[in-house]
């Protein structure tokens, strides 16, 4: 151990479209925020940033722009995610150190070499010293706890705001992985696209989410439910609330969830024999914000025929693996991702 490890602040970061979560070495997670940041349009100087950010997405004046930086897992603005991680990372470390912080950050499997360079690049302006990328199935393998090192295989699925992620893991590597950039954000883009259509009525990304959390499935409910949503008149331009069913919503959600399904089973069926027997007696493991959709889990069990177990606290079991890197580095080292 080097005297680095000894006064650094050593973090893991999972940087999500949705959300940000970090864990801090030695104290646990210590921040679970939107990945928003609102500043003044012209100056870029910052205005907020997470959750006081995204309460004003679709409100602010010409003067300020509130955006989400990270677009299917990746970063789509550069500037923007340096400053909203930099801001996140000096939240969290608030005394002053002469050591300037190991990071380890989760990114999708299907990330490219330049998203790559582009999430290293970001953290060490925000003030890494090392940057470590980990790939998210891995670490939510971690975070719950799997003996990832042993020869018989597990399916996670991690299924976030940009992508859903799909691994078979064994002898500490992914075995096959199939990465979609379909996820929590498409299923709100599916609501939003909805209500315009059948409902003549426009409303945004947050009351699109508000409504996949209240009434959103993909499996019916034993009672159905209905929601009263507002929003703007498409025909009169004029303010409107119109009362929406759960199963208008499930039929909204069919596409993106027939998408996820459907890079499950092809995952599967690129699975080698052996690993395919130990995922069918061990069942599939669903992690991730997706994981907490009404009935997905059983829509999964129902096409693949295969038991699925949703993990305790699944929005936070990436960071939680990510944690457990930086806690005992030199035990995973070999899992992360080196170029």
């Amino acid at each position: 151990m080097s005297i680095f490890d000894y006064f650094s602040n050593d973090i893991g970061i999972d940087l999500g479209t949705a959300n940000t979560l970090i864990y801090l070495k030695g104290r646990g997670i210590v921040l679970d925020e939107p990945s928003v940041i609102a500043v003044e349009t012209k100056t870029k100087k910052l205005i907020a940033i997470g959750r006081e950010a995204k309460k004003m997405i679709g409100r602010t004046p010409e003067e300020i722009t509130a955006i989400r930086p990270l677009k299917d897992g990746v970063i789509a603005d550069f500037e923007m995610t340096e400053l909203m991680l930099r801001e996140f990372i000096r939240m969290v470390i608030r005394r002053r150190t002469l050591i300037k912080p190991r990071i380890v950050i989760s990114v999708p499997s299907g990330i490219t070499e330049v998203e790559k360079r582009a999430v290293r690049e970001n953290a060490g302006n925000a003030g890494a010293r090392e940057v470590w990328l980990v790939k998210e199935p891995m670490a939510a393998a971690i975070g719950i706890g799997l003996p990832i090192e042993d020869p018989s295989g597990n399916m996670v699925i991690d299924i976030g705001g940009g992508t859903s992620e799909i691994a078979v893991i064994a002898l500490s590597g992914i075995v096959h992985n199939t990465s979609i950039r379909v996820a929590g954000d498409e299923m709100d883009t599916a609501i939003i696209r909805c209500l315009k259509r059948t409902k003549n009525l426009l409303v945004g990304k947050n009351t699109a989410e508000k409504v996949k959390n209240r009434i959103g499935s993909a499996f019916p409910f034993d009672e159905e439910k209905t929601m009263d949503v507002e929003g703007r008149d498409l025909l009169t331009g004029i303010p409107k609330t119109v009362t929406v069913t759960s199963e208008e919503i499930r039929e909204a959600l069919s596409e993106p969830v027939s998408d996820i399904i459907g890079a499950i089973r092809e995952a599967l069926e690129k699975t080698k024999p052996e690993l395919a027997a130990d995922i069918r007696d061990k069942g599939i493991i669903l992690t991730g914000g997706g994981a907490l959709l009404s009935g997905l889990d059983k829509r999964i069990q129902k096409e693949t025929n295969l038991p699925v177990i949703v993990v305790d606290d699944p929005l936070t079991c990436v960071v939680r693996g990510t944690g457990k890197i930086i806690s005992k580095f030199g035990s995973y080292q070999k899992i992360l991702m080196t170029s």
